[in-house]
């Protein structure tokens, strides 16, 4: 592999191995989760934890499908630092919406990321005139608007032995689409900047 494709896969590579950790000492350590009630203790580390951790094996293994399968869509608009800044920003923005507009108590997984790095890679397919984004990006509109009025799969809730959080899905498509926003913002207003 050359160093463009290490750059591009570093992120995902870095999200699988600790999610892989957090999973093998996962029974040893009980303080990363997403606890409702640690958090307004001061626990805050969990806002950003507790999405590396996961209810059993079969939820683990999903997720890192899900993340090789979108990293294997858009990976080529990956480079590691603004890969971190996505990751982050997103882990932040679910956490905080969880704990202003959700009623969980506790949270667990990485969907919720899933969701926005798939809603930030179909708008950079759009940007890109890939025309295979708008499709992807509504679709992904479409499953969440179907979470949030039918709920989630009962089957998927008995594999992960836990109820599906489908506002994480939907705050995750939000936090994707706002980091896309604000990137593209950030990127016309520095244009214009320097034509000025």
């Amino acid at each position: 592999m050359d160093r463009s494709t290490w750059q591009q896969l570093a992120g995902s590579l870095l999200i699988i191995a600790a999610i892989l950790i957090a999973y093998l000492f996962e029974q040893h350590v009980a303080n990363f989760d997403f606890y409702r009630s640690a958090i307004h203790g001061g626990e805050y580390w969990r806002l950003f934890t507790g999405h590396l951790f996961h209810t059993n094996g079969i939820h683990l293994l999903l997720n890192i499908a899900g993340l090789a399968l979108i990293t294997a869509l858009h990976r080529h608009f990956y480079c590691v630092s603004l890969y971190a800044a996505l990751i982050i920003f997103s882990m932040l923005f679910i956490s905080l919406y969880l704990l202003v507009f959700g009623d969980l108590s506790h949270y667990v997984g990485l969907s919720g990321v899933l969701h926005s790095l798939f809603a930030w890679g179909a708008l950079k397919d759009v940007e890109n005139n890939e025309k295979t984004g708008i499709f992807l990006f509504l679709g992904l509109w479409v499953k969440v608007m179907m979470e949030q009025t039918q709920g989630a799969s009962d089957h998927i809730a008995t594999l992960i032995d836990a109820s599906v959080a489908i506002d994480a899905h939907l705050s995750g498509a939000i936090a994707g689409t706002l980091f896309f926003a604000l990137s593209y913002f950030a990127h016309y207003l520095k244009k214009f900047n320097k034509r000025v």
